[in-house]
Formats: structure tokens, C-alpha cells, sequence
């Protein structure tokens, strides 16, 4: 590891002011809001706070359930991609299927929010981004001239906050925030963290042991946090290692409860089951779901992976 470079692994340049090139390309979808031939869902685009940027990316299935000949309310996800703070956004080829395959098989209406990305932002930027979008998903339900697709076809009680990777940190993280948000009659019911980002700078015997990973060895994930972290502070701070004490300790009690999924080959394992404890131990009911096999976002390549982690979500959310 000794001639290794992080940089180089991930793809991007730092660029003397601070900014990032990403050179990673990946597929760009664009959103589709007519029904094609064959196609479970369709998906929209539509703008959250506009001197940031950022925006939503709504999905619903092009079948939608009934009873009694009445359309049945589905649950919504707001949903928090994965990209170790620094790629990706709703309108990318994996988030925008992974998100596709939430709103189909589920089925749900899923919201994918936009974050701005470290470092041109550094935390807790993302956490406003994620609280905007969550926000935004409730104003919905206040306003008769609201997003249809929410309002003819969402369950205002059983919203959910689901988060992969770095996004699965952000919605911990917003989902602190949620008890003082006044989101009526919006109900967060529970929240999904699927193999969250944590971390802190105590080496685990699960990165030792994966710390030459092939998608994410030690020094990437420690690159990922020194672009991500406020300035001046370390892995250490709670926004990596929420396990350290602090005044988020206290408003995790108020939680709702969780679900974690997490792979015994994923460095940041370790971290993932100290948080479960650390959930237990504040009174916070979860659902912790670890699979011995399995390494690092497994389930965004390996379609049998992807079918076991929607069934578990599945389960949690029905």
C-alpha cells in the first residue's frame, strides 16, 4: 500500500481552491414521468432549494395497488444515495435503479434528495440538504396544489427515511433532527440504514483485516472523511463516530426505530455493529441485520444480494 494513491483510486483531483475533478463518468438517466411500454415505474425532477442546487427525484410504480377498487396508499421513502460524500446524485445510474427497484417491488413512492457534495460542502451542509428534503416531502401534505403523486398515492404515516453508505450516515444524522421538525401529519415510521458510513480513528480488527479492500481500502475511506469533515477536526468528531459522547447522545432516545444492514466484509463493519450497540443501549428499537459473507455495496452488483437486502427492507417496512 505503500505506493498507493487515494486519489487516484477514486478518480478525482484536488484542485488548489478546494474544489474536486471527478473523472469517474457514470450513466446519467433521465427521469421518465410518462409510462413507457413495460416499464414498473416512472420518475419526475423537481427543484428543493435553488441557491444550493439541489433537487428531488420522485419515483412511483406504474402499477399501483387497490382495495376495494380504491387506490391503496403507499408507503414514502425519502431516500439518501450512497458516493463516500463526493459522487453521485439522484439521476445516477445506480441510485436512480436502486431507487426503481425500492418503488416497484415495495411498492412505495420514493424521494431521492440531492445533497451537495464534499468538499466544495463539508458536513453538516449534507444534514441540511437531507432536513430541506424531508421538509419538503411534508409540504406536500400541507398544500392542496401539492406534488400529486404524493398526495393522490403517498401514506402521510408511514414515511420512512432510507439511507446506503455515506447516505445512510446522513439519514441517522437527519433523523436525529426529527423530533423537533413539527413534520405532521407526516410520520417518519422508521429509518433504513443500509451499511452506513461510519468510522472514527481507533483502527478496528475490521479494517485491519480489509484494509487493502479493493473498493474501499483504509486510506480511501480516511480520504473520504478529510474532505468531508468540517476543517480542524478528525475522525473522531460525532459526525463520523457518533459513538463518542456528546448532545446528540441525548436525542438519540427520541429515534424511531431502525434497521441496519451491514456485510462481515465491509472495513467499516465494526463500526456499523458499535453503533447497533450504541442504538440498544439509548433504547432505540432496531433490526439488525448482518450477513457473514458479502463485502462493500455487494448488493449494488450482485442482483441475488440486491433481492435479499429489498426483501429485509421489505419486511422492516411492511
Amino acid at each position: 500500500m505503500s505506493n498507493f494513491d487515494p486519489f487516484d483510486h477514486l478518480k478525482i483531483t484536488l484542485n488548489l481552491d478546494g474544489t474536486l475533478t471527478r473523472h469517474l463518468n457514470l450513466p446519467i438517466v433521465e427521469a421518465n414521468p410518462e409510462p413507457k411500454p413495460g416499464s414498473p415505474i416512472v420518475s419526475k425532477d423537481v427543484p428543493l432549494i435553488q441557491e444550493n442546487k439541489t433537487w428531488v427525484r420522485i419515483f412511483r410504480p406504474t402499477k399501483l395497488p387497490s382495495n376495494d377498487n380504491m387506490v391503496a396508499r403507499l408507503p414514502i421513502l425519502v431516500y439518501f444515495h450512497h458516493g463516500g460524500w463526493i459522487y453521485f446524485n439522484p439521476d445516477d445510474l445506480v441510485a436512480h435503479t436502486n431507487c426503481s427497484q425500492l418503488a416497484s417491488e415495495i411498492p412505495a413512492i420514493v424521494v431521492s434528495v440531492s445533497f451537495r457534495l464534499a468538499p466544495e460542502s463539508r458536513l453538516p451542509e449534507q444534514y441540511k440538504d437531507a432536513v430541506d428534503g424531508i421538509l419538503w416531502v411534508k409540504q406536500q401534505a400541507c398544500d392542496p396544489n401539492g406534488e400529486p403523486w404524493l398526495r393522490d398515492y403517498g401514506d402521510w404515516t408511514r414515511c420512512y427515511l432510507y439511507g446506503c453508505g455515506s447516505g445512510g450516515n446522513i439519514a441517522f444524522f437527519s433523523g436525529l433532527k426529527v423530533p423537533d421538525l413539527q413534520l405532521e401529519p407526516m410520520k417518519i415510521a422508521g429509518i433504513v440504514l443500509n451499511q452506513p458510513m461510519f468510522g472514527g480513528l481507533q483502527r478496528t480488527k475490521s479494517e485491519l483485516k480489509f484494509a487493502a479492500d479493493q473498493l474501499m481500502p483504509l486510506p480511501v475511506i480516511d480520504l473520504m472523511w478529510d474532505l468531508v469533515l468540517p476543517k480542524g477536526t478528525n475522525r473522531d468528531h460525532r459526525y463520523c463516530n457518533p459513538m463518542v459522547m456528546g448532545p446528540h447522545r441525548e436525542l438519540i432516545s427520541k429515534m424511531t426505530r431502525c434497521l441496519v444492514i451491514g456485510f462481515g466484509g465491509d472495513p467499516m463493519v465494526d463500526w456499523q455493529q458499535q453503533f447497533v450497540t450504541m442504538l440498544v443501549n439509548c433504547g432505540v428499537h432496531v433490526e439488525a441485520r448482518f450477513e457473514e459473507l458479502g463485502f462493500h455495496n455487494i448488493d449494488f452488483v450482485d442482483s441475488r444480494r440486491a433481492s435479499e437486502v429489498l426483501n429485509i427492507v421489505k419486511e422492516f417496512i411492511i
